[in-house]
């Protein structure tokens, strides 16, 4: 059961507004329907959001956003459509249930703080469980731990005009802790910020977050607010969302040109993790296997060296091609003292892709993306992660054929063109020696 849905949601403004409805279904532009002294703010808007996620709502000036929140807690009413909270639909509530069910379930963190500025902190932090008539000593206690959770533990006793714009922004944020609710809805919470103020008030949320779990839908029309904070974003145009999609499903597959346009100056090192731009691993060998095996795997990927993994695929490390041919060479049947644990640079399938830049450098092969039982999911070779840096490419999930053709181009240590036809030359001596001997591959 999602926490909150929004079925088929239409809102316009203006008398005629229920003649306005049947033209948006039909795909009229809302620029006709004004023709009726009407405004489209809201067109066929539907989408889920699941507990504990923060779904973001992401549009310019105009777009519909705030106007679609103020449908989801009831403060507008829909032209049409359907908005649920849980298993509760809130079309045709009366208005005495619609604010018992806004006290129970949902509250608000607005741009401009509405603090109520003759009141102190704690009394501003404990104002919507005084609305709800709790004894003073249960609000007291909540506001004092929702204050502590946002860093104004101290601060009870002042009145708002002594907080700078952050700290007013934590006492909101704080107010809506105490209420207890599951779903929280920040409209432009921290547009009125100054920019470092702004990505503590984001850190301090997504660190709320991780403790509390909380449905959060969070307006804003920042992009990169939007794709730090959001587990999913909504990207709305002209009172329609246009796309669903997760920050790298938008980046990677804008659904037309104007999502394609607002991405593109977007620093997609700071965005992209290493999932998004691994690559399926082909050059890996059993750690049960020998020297031969590991050098014909080499050999027919064109590369300097083999990732070793044991049966259930979790990484041992990586062997070299200097090393495996010396011991082909001295007869030996087994990887023992050749696998480097070294060698292979781990990182986790959600490391951005800036953070990778530094283990790249260490790293004299492909970074092996792990996950926490050390199983390897794939790998990064530099050229992959040089061309995911690049503002503007488009990456399109590789191929084996891909995968083997960038590997060919990348030595264990980055290097290219001679180094890497003496390496292939001297696999290639060797290997003739062992045509004959059997191959124990892993399928990638």
């Amino acid at each position: 059961m999602s926490a909150v849905r929004a079925d088929k949601l239409y809102k316009v403004f203006g008398r005629r507004a229920s003649d306005a409805i049947p033209l948006l279904e039909q795909g009229r532009d809302a620029q006709d329907v004004r023709k009726l002294g009407v405004t489209p703010a809201v067109i066929d808007a539907s989408f889920h959001v699941e507990e504990g996620e923060i779904f973001v709502v992401m549009g310019l000036s105009g777009s519909g956003k705030s106007t679609l929140i103020r449908m989801l807690n009831g403060l507008l009413t829909p032209t049409s459509g359907r908005v649920y909270l849980g298993e509760v639909e809130l079309n045709g509530l009366s208005a005495k249930r619609m604010r018992t069910v806004r006290q129970e379930k949902i509250s608000m963190v607005f741009q401009h703080f509405a603090l109520l500025p003759h009141r102190t902190v704690l009394e501003n932090a404990a104002y919507a469980l005084e609305i709800r008539q709790l004894p003073k000593g249960e609000r007291v206690d909540r506001a004092r731990e929702a204050l502590g959770m946002v860093g104004l533990e101290g601060w009870e006793d002042h009145l708002p005009t002594q907080l700078s714009g952050g700290m007013r922004q934590r006492v909101g944020l704080a107010r809506a802790l105490a209420a207890g609710t599951d779903i929280l809805l920040m409209d432009e919470a921290f547009s009125a910020l100054d920019p470092l103020i702004r990505r503590e008030m984001q850190d301090q949320l997504l660190e709320l977050q991780s403790r509390l779990g909380k449905t959060i839908v969070f307006i804003t029309h920042d992009l990169n607010e939007a794709m730090r904070i959001g587990d999913r974003i909504a990207m709305m145009r002209d009172g329609r969302i246009v796309q669903i999609g997760t920050s790298e499903e938008i980046l990677q597959d804008p659904a037309n040109d104007y999502v394609a346009q607002f991405v593109q100056d977007v620093d997609r090192s700071r965005v992209l993790t290493a999932s998004a731009v691994m690559e399926k691993p082909v050059a890996l060998v059993r750690a049960q296997s020998g020297p031969r095996q590991a050098l014909r795997v080499m050999r027919e990927n064109q590369v300097g060296a083999a990732f070793v993994v044991d049966r259930e695929r979790r990484l041992v490390g990586a062997v070299r091609d200097g090393a495996v041919a010396e011991a082909t060479r001295q007869g030996r049947e087994s990887l023992n003292g050749l696998v480097s644990a070294d060698d292979a640079v781990t990182v986790g399938p959600d490391v951005l892709v800036a953070d990778l830049l530094t283990y790249s450098a260490e790293a004299a092969v492909p970074l092996a993306v792990v996950d926490d039982e050390r199983r390897l999911l794939g790998v990064i070779p530099r050229v992959t992660l040089l061309a995911a840096l690049g503002n503007g490419h488009h990456l399109e999930p590789a191929t084996a054929d891909d995968t083997t053709s960038s590997s060919r181009q990348e030595s264990p240590d980055g290097a290219k063109g001679h180094e890497s036809a003496h390496r292939q030359e001297s696999l290639d001596d060797t290997q003739s020696e062992t045509d004959n001997a059997g191959t124990e591959e892993v399928t990638p």
